[in-house]
């Protein structure tokens, strides 16, 4: 007999659960359960769909807000009189036609992705297979690309592949000299110093700051050569003020008389007419009478400040060394760690000066002379040429005169001095456009007199090879060509596709050794290696104009500068400023009107300058072409390919929008 119920009783009384199940009712609890779970299992779908149908309009609205940042930052920039001609730039206008060649294969490439057609090549197919006449053109343009575009892209990569191992090796054989030189500890010895309780034992020296409107710095820079440890009758500051602008010529010659003043053995010049930039004004400052009764000659650049003891660590190198012409110390920066920008550039800075110079030094004996923070001996300059306006690379250029006429270069890597790192991207590009340009005008002008040159076959082959070919035009050319023109190229060629190795191992490989002597910066390795490629385009850009003397070519914009200085300097500066009052009273005497405005203007209220925006369209074509060949990339799972391309594309997209690096002001 089955019961009709079931009752289950615990024992104590404090905990009784008790449960009645009806035959009559079990049915109906089951369906009433059952009703239940489904609508829960409804709502919770509902749930689901709300949640992803509310995720669409989030996205949306992100995309909306994006493209309107993009767009008011494009109607608000300032492209300044280097961008308003882009559109009759050779080079801007390939990348224009390459995206746009780019975007309509892309759509013809989803179009069979979605057809499911095979993208790659297919070396016969029967006509019979053939859906349709877009589909039988596709199948053509496989069998062309197959046979007449890719095998001249694979002859152009192995070119650059080849270029690119080339060079590489090159910086691994620096970077094997560095380590060398760092397990013997090799450093450029002081064979004999100067006496110091006897005065005229001191060469005559003369220190030259040339400057052109550096309101900035024009103050520290002064200061920080006045207070040179060297005795005071052996010495003379120059100041060369190129600028401008009136009132800071003012300003700038208040400071000399200042520091005349104090006993200081300096000088003001002003030219009237400037021309040839910064080798016309050094030119003008060693054509004075007074140069004849100097020795030696420090070139210190605005925003420099070295410490009291330079010159007695770099002059001293020239003592017993007759044939020692130039004494180059190592540039510090006083605001590496200030943005990503400064970051990347103290990277590439710091290879430069800890690799390159000393290896070039101590196995060759000749490098490049950086322009300031060195010490030339008169009598190399005035053999070989002096300054000459030729070019806008006026330090490299007597640099290599001086090597062809005999003459050995010091470099002393202990030696430092501060200055300062472009804050911000335009200044940044307008230095390495000058520094990629001047160069290829230079090895059009030095190639005879190399040639002709008395100096050794291996070193006539330095100068050519390695110095300005291997350096200075291969580096930008294969780095524009390989990753920014082949490399989104092969992704709608893939017959010509590049190999793992030159896309990533490779290259990885160099930024690791390139990131070597500056430790601290490993973090930054992959921007690095993205942000150096990102600034091929402006390197190949200058390299090309230089190459084959275009306008641009000719262009001397000097860095935009901040003003940032060291602890030292600011407690240096304070205890000036303590003093104002006091020379403002000796000044007024000389210069009452200049003065009075000077100080109208000190107690007017500055107005901060507005930042603007800039618009770089080469960086912004090149961005939108290499997320095109991602997408492109990604359609045929290329893998790291697809990785790579994303990732530069962004760069180039950052850079492109003035996102890095401090704005203008």
């Amino acid at each position: 007999m089955a019961p009709s119920s079931v009752v289950v009783t615990i024992g104590k009384s404090s905990n009784i659960s008790l449960v009645e199940l009806n035959d009559s009712d079990t049915s109906v609890f089951l369906e009433k359960q059952k009703t239940a779970s489904t609508k829960q299992f409804s709502w919770t779908l509902l749930l689901k769909a709300h949640r992803i149908l509310c995720f669409f309009p989030w996205i949306a609205m992100g995309l909306s807000k994006t493209l309107v940042s993009i767009r008011k930052r494009i109607a608000l920039a300032d492209n300044g009189r280097d961008e308003v001609q882009y559109k009759e730039r050779l080079i801007y206008k390939f990348i224009r036609v390459f995206l746009a060649i780019s975007i309509l294969g892309l759509c013809v490439e989803f179009i069979a992705y979605y057809q499911k057609w095979d993208l790659n090549f297919i070396h016969e197919f029967n006509p019979s297979e053939v859906k349709g006449l877009f589909h039988w053109s596709y199948m053509c343009w496989l069998s062309f690309r197959a046979e007449y575009l890719a095998p001249s892209i694979k002859m152009l990569s192995q070119l650059c592949v080849v270029l690119f191992m080339i060079q590489s090796t090159d910086r691994f054989i620096l970077g094997l000299g560095c380590l060398y030189i760092k397990l013997r500890n090799i450093k450029p010895k002081i064979d004999e110093g100067y006496d110091i309780e006897d005065d005229s034992s001191f060469p005559m020296v003369l220190v030259q700051i040339p400057m052109c409107n550096e309101r900035e710095v024009y103050q520290q820079s002064i200061a920080s050569a006045c207070q040179l440890d060297w005795p005071k009758d052996r010495i003379l500051i120059q100041v060369l003020d190129d600028s401008s602008d009136e009132l800071l010529q003012i300003l700038i010659r208040n400071e000399v008389n200042s520091w005349r003043d104090k006993g200081v053995n300096i000088i003001y010049r002003h030219r009237l007419i400037r021309t040839g930039y910064k080798a016309g004004n050094l030119h003008s400052a060693m054509s004075c009478d007074y140069v004849k009764n100097y020795e030696f000659v420090a070139i210190l650049d605005a925003d420099f400040t070295p410490n009291p003891d330079f010159l007695m660590l770099t002059v001293p190198h020239f003592k017993g060394k007759p044939d020692v012409g130039l004494v180059q110390a190592r540039w510090s920066f006083v605001n590496k760690d200030e943005n990503l920008l400064t970051r990347l550039q103290n990277i590439n800075l710091c290879f430069h000066f800890e690799v390159e110079q000393q290896v070039n030094s101590h196995f060759l004996s000749f490098f490049g002379f950086n322009g300031t923070a060195g010490v030339w001996r008169i009598k190399a300059l005035e053999e070989s040429g002096g300054w000459l306006e030729r070019t806008t690379v006026e330090d490299m250029d007597i640099a290599v005169r001086a090597h062809l006429c005999g003459w050995k270069f010091i470099y002393v890597n202990d030696v430092k001095v501060l200055c300062e790192l472009p804050e911000s991207y335009e200044a940044y590009k307008k230095q390495q456009h000058r520094w990629h340009s001047g160069p290829m005008q230079l090895f059009r002008l030095c190639l005879p007199a190399i040639l002709k040159s008395k100096i050794s076959k291996w070193k006539k082959a330095n100068l050519i090879f390695l110095f300005f070919l291997l350096r200075k035009l291969i580096l930008p050319f294969y780095s524009f060509t390989l990753f920014c023109v082949i490399l989104p190229l092969t992704m709608f060629i893939p017959e010509a596709e590049l190999p793992l190795w030159v896309i990533c191992y490779v290259p990885v490989t160099m930024s690791i050794l390139n990131i070597l002597p500056a430790p601290k910066a490993f973090p930054f390795l992959m921007p690095y290696l993205l942000f150096e490629n990102t600034m091929s385009v402006t390197k190949f850009n200058a390299m090309v104009s230089g190459l084959f003397q275009l306008g641009s070519a000719y262009e001397w914009v000097v860095t935009k500068k901040t003003g940032r200085s060291s602890e030292s300097d600011l407690l240096a500066f304070a205890e000036r400023e303590s003093k104002s009052d006091e020379k403002i009273q000796r000044r007024v005497s000389e210069s009452g009107l200049e003065m009075l405005g000077k100080l109208k203007e000190q107690e007017a209220p500055v107005v901060a300058p507005k930042k603007k925006n800039r618009i770089y369209r080469k960086e912004l074509a090149l961005a939108f072409l290499l997320l095109t060949a991602a997408t492109r990339s990604l359609l045929s799972a290329h893998g790291i390919h697809f990785y790579f391309l994303l990732f530069q594309g962004l760069s180039f997209l950052a850079v492109g929008l003035d996102l890095i690096g401090e704005q203008v002001e």
